[in-house]
C-alpha cells in the first residue's frame, strides 16, 4: 500500500445563475476552482484573497469570507496525492478575468464534471445537493 501525500489548497466558490466559476491554468486539461497553495505561514483567508486577486484580479474582504466546505480528492494529473481544498464563499469586488497562469474561465454546472479535476467534481456535487442544482 502506496502512502498518499496530502496538498492544502483554497478555492473560491464564485456562483452566479446556477453556475461555479472555474478556471483553467496554462498546460492543463482540466478545469479547477479560482485559488491555489497557502505560502508558508500564510492563513487560509489570506491565501484565498492573495490567489483570486492574481488569477483574476477580484478583490475579497478577507472579513467577509465563510467557509462552506472542505473537499478531499486525488489531485489532478498527480498520481499518489490527495489535495485537501477549503472551499470558502465571499463576495468579489471586480470583474473576473484571466491573469496569471490562468488561460481560460468558465461557468461551470453540474452536467460538466467531465471538463473538471476531481475536486471540482465533487464541488459541484456538493452544490447540488444543497442549492439543488440540475
Amino acid at each position: 500500500m502506496t502512502a498518499e501525500r496530502t496538498l492544502t489548497s483554497v478555492a473560491w466558490l464564485c456562483v452566479e445563475n446556477g453556475r461555479l466559476l472555474a478556471v483553467r491554468t496554462e498546460g492543463r486539461d482540466a478545469f479547477y476552482l479560482p485559488g491555489g497553495k497557502p505560502e508558508p505561514g500564510e492563513t487560509l483567508a489570506r491565501a484565498l484573497v492573495r490567489e483570486v486577486r492574481e488569477e483574476l484580479g477580484v478583490e475579497i474582504d478577507e472579513q467577509r469570507i465563510t467557509p462552506e466546505v472542505t473537499i478531499t480528492a486525488p489531485a489532478h494529473g498527480r498520481p499518489g496525492t490527495l489535495v485537501e481544498m477549503h472551499c470558502f464563499r465571499a463576495p468579489g469586488r471586480g470583474v473576473p478575468a484571466p491573469a496569471a497562469e490562468i488561460a481560460e474561465m468558465a461557468w461551470l454546472g453540474p452536467r460538466d464534471d467531465h471538463l473538471c479535476a476531481p475536486a471540482v467534481v465533487r464541488t459541484l456535487r456538493h452544490l447540488t445537493s444543497i442549492d439543488g442544482w440540475r
